[in-house]
């Protein structure tokens, strides 16, 4: 069966759209909480500060009888000098039961971490020492990660189009950088929505992740693209939406065997992996999903309209460029 994918292009910018928006709406809410004030909740690896995780020891007799009131670990935090702190309760790495806190505050010297650990033992359980984790993270550490971060992103954007524009055209690459927005925008809004929902951070290994999606996006959108060109060069004068539908469907296999591929390794490290790599995995899965639709659906339609509206089949050869208008 043939994807006639240009015959439905409204509905897939539709469908992008409305993700997009959720995500910005996300990000704005999330910007105004006052427990937040980013667009994605960040962790300690950028804003710096101190992150407490105590568990309930349960091997001990009547201690995880009754369930944590967050109010309670508020309400101590709070007389700890500690009340702008983000409190969540959190599952047990082994029983899976929401016997374990999970603060975020400011820095915090020994002697406070110990007399807050203390204040809150002595309201809700014991805690297993062997499962504490305790993460101290400087402000200026956390600002040049952010930094270095987002200037990693930028360059790795400005490479892509400079490699585009060289390999096919300039209108190639504007359209391939848009498809590469549109896989970021999803997958941070994603993470934004999840951040407030279920309080998911984000640490230096989600501009990783981003780097990572951005490069398997534009691979998946090359190979189209050097469908596109091939076939221009053979048929100048065919229909530019005949000549994408069919590169689409040409490469349509190859995008979704390395798609699925790619995505059991990223699925098994998100089921069975650590708690480190997880929220790594599913920015991944979010992402490469995001770039496969993308590479299909919005790269080469935008392409498409923009080829329609000037009347130009640009065609690049392997020792220049010919330019072939068809009017």
């Amino acid at each position: 069966m043939k994807l006639s994918i240009n015959k439905s292009r409204s509905l897939w910018w539709t469908l992008s759209a409305a993700i997009t928006l959720a995500g910005l709406i996300s990000m704005f809410i999330s910007w105004q909480n006052p427990n937040i004030r980013a667009p994605l909740r960040p962790s300690l690896d950028f804003v710096g500060g101190t992150r407490l995780q105590f568990e309930r020891d349960c091997n001990k007799p009547g201690n995880c009888d009754k369930p944590i009131d967050i109010n309670v670990v508020r309400e101590v935090a709070k007389a700890e000098g500690l009340g702008d702190s983000s409190i969540q309760i959190v599952a047990d790495k082994d029983t899976r039961k929401e016997n374990g806190i999970l603060i975020r505050t400011k820095n915090l010297d020994r002697e406070q971490r110990t007399k807050l650990q203390t204040a809150l033992s002595e309201k809700v359980g014991t805690f297993d020492e062997q499962k504490n984790q305790i993460d101290t993270v400087g402000p200026t550490l956390g600002k040049e990660l952010f930094t270095s971060g987002l200037l990693a992103l930028i360059v790795s954007f400005v490479g892509i189009v400079v490699y585009l524009t060289f390999r096919f055209q300039l209108d190639y690459a504007v359209f391939a950088i848009i498809a590469l927005l549109h896989d970021v925008m999803i997958t941070v809004g994603f993470f934004s929505i999840f951040g407030l929902v279920f309080g998911t951070e984000v640490d230096s290994l989600f501009i990783v992740a981003l780097l990572t999606i951005t490069g398997f996006s534009v691979n998946d959108t090359v190979v189209i693209y050097d469908r596109i060109r091939e076939t221009l060069q053979t048929n100048p004068k065919q229909p530019i939406t005949e000549i994408v539908d069919d590169a689409v469907n040409q490469t349509l296999g190859r995008s979704i065997n390395t798609t699925f591929t790619t995505m059991l390794p990223l699925f098994a490290i998100f089921l069975f992996g650590g708690e480190t790599l997880k929220n790594f995995a599913l920015a991944l899965i979010i992402g490469f999903t995001a770039g496969a639709y993308s590479s299909i659906f919005i790269a080469s339609t935008l392409l498409t309209l923009w080829r329609e509206r000037t009347g130009k089949y640009t065609v690049v050869e392997t020792t220049g460029v010919t330019d072939t208008s068809v009017e």
